[in-house]
C-alpha cells in the first residue's frame, strides 16, 4: 500500500522527501487501521486497498495542509475531479472553478480523498459477537 500512496503523491505533483516518510508512514497505517476497523478484519482485503491508499494520501495532505502547507504550493489541483456520479457516468472536473479559493478546492479534494469510497466497506464487514 505505501508504494500506491507515493504514486498517488506523484500523480498530484507531490514528491516524496525523505521527511515526509514518517508522516505517510503513520497516515498508511492509520487507513490501514481504519478499514479494519470498520471492516473487522485483521487484514485490508485487495479490493479495499487503493481505497485505503487514498484515506492515507488524504490523512498525508491534511497533516502537511496543518503543519507545512508551504510544502503543498506545487501541489496542482485544477485537474481535481469536483463530482463524479455513477449512474449514466458524469464526472466534472474543478478545473475554471473560479468561485472556490485554492485553499477551498484543497480542502473539498482531501475531504473526497478520506471519505470516497467508504461505501464499499460493506461488502467486506464481518459482524462482530
Amino acid at each position: 500500500m505505501w508504494d500506491k500512496a507515493v504514486k498517488r503523491l506523484e500523480g498530484f505533483g507531490y514528491e516524496i522527501k525523505a521527511a515526509d516518510k514518517p508522516l505517510l508512514k503513520f497516515a498508511v497505517e492509520k487507513a490501514k487501521s481504519t478499514v479494519k476497523n470498520e471492516c473487522n478484519l485483521s487484514e485490508v482485503p485487495e479490493g479495499l486497498l487503493c481505497i485505503a491508499a487514498d484515506m492515507a494520501v488524504g490523512e498525508f495532505l491534511n497533516a502537511k495542509k496543518t503543519f507545512a502547507a508551504e510544502d503543498l504550493t506545487g501541489l496542482d489541483l485544477n485537474p481535481a475531479v469536483k463530482q463524479i456520479q455513477v449512474g449514466d457516468t458524469s464526472t466534472t472536473f474543478a478545473a475554471g472553478d473560479g468561485s472556490l479559493t485554492p485553499e477551498q478546492r484543497l480542502d473539498g479534494f482531501i475531504n473526497h480523498l478520506l471519505n470516497y469510497g467508504r461505501s464499499e466497506f460493506g461488502c467486506y464487514r464481518k459482524i462482530k459477537w
